[in-house]
């Protein structure tokens, strides 16, 4: 089914909303966060509608140079070529691309058997993090703290195997977070985690899913299994020197 018109400006709205941390910040059409020192989570998403201009960037800029951070923005693929002069101009270069996914929540995958919602906030932080590897505990823990994002957890042999989380903002659900643990990928997780949250957003009334995964991932394949349709790119753009 094809995915309604406004679907990626939806998203970019949902995406500029949703990232809530210690500190939250406007520049124009720039929402940005600060959720703790050297976190990945500080950065800045473009909601969409208003050009970026250079007073927005030179607002963020100071923003970061408050918490001691590189300016760090990301752009839904429909807000790059206007914004890509200016980026440039000041500095910034492309430092990620992620391609994005959407679901309509229509044709949903059956309800998997061994992936449950958890309250365990702490032990979903230390699962995940066993599946990211390295480095990855102390965002993992930021992510789970937020109590509007939803946690699951699948098992394999009684034993927990990967997780995801979920977050619902504007009927937007954000589908991130998924890792498996190493001795339990090549067994469906990721599939039972993409099927119990899209069928949780389906259940709390959202209308449109999203996910963002490294493009030729075995991940990505996962999505398009799972119904999600290739809708655009996310950009990431940092500042490695000053304007």
């Amino acid at each position: 089914m094809a995915l309604p018109p406004d679907a990626l400006a939806r998203l970019a709205r949902a995406e500029a909303q949703a990232h809530q941390a210690d500190i939250q910040a406007a520049f124009g059409p720039l929402r940005a966060a600060y959720a703790g020192p050297g976190l990945p989570l500080n950065s800045a998403w473009h909601g969409g509608g208003l050009a970026l201009t250079a007073d927005d960037l030179a607002a963020f800029e100071a923003f970061c140079a408050r918490h001691d951070q590189l300016p760090l923005i990301h752009l839904l693929s429909p807000e790059v070529a206007p914004s890509l002069p200016l980026l440039r101009a000041r500095g910034y270069q492309c430092s990620g691309l992620l391609h994005a996914y959407l679901h309509d929540l229509t044709d949903l995958p059956p309800q998997p058997t061994y992936t449950q919602e958890t309250a365990d906030r702490l032990g979903w932080a230390a699962l995940s993090a066993q599946g990211f590897g390295e480095g990855s505990a102390a965002v993992m823990t930021v992510v789970a703290q937020n109590a509007q994002t939803r946690l699951f957890v699948a098992t394999r042999g009684g034993q927990p195997a990967g997780s995801a989380a979920l977050k619902i903002t504007d009927n937007v659900a954000a589908l991130f977070g998924m890792s498996t643990r190493p001795e339990a990928r090549g067994q469906g997780v990721q599939t039972e985690l993409l099927s119990a949250r899209l069928n949780a957003a389906a259940q709390a009334e959202a209308t449109l899913a999203s996910v963002f995964v490294t493009p030729g991932t075995p991940s990505e394949r996962n999505i398009g299994r799972a119904g999600f349709q290739l809708a655009g790119a996310r950009l990431s753009f940092t500042q490695f020197r000053e304007a």
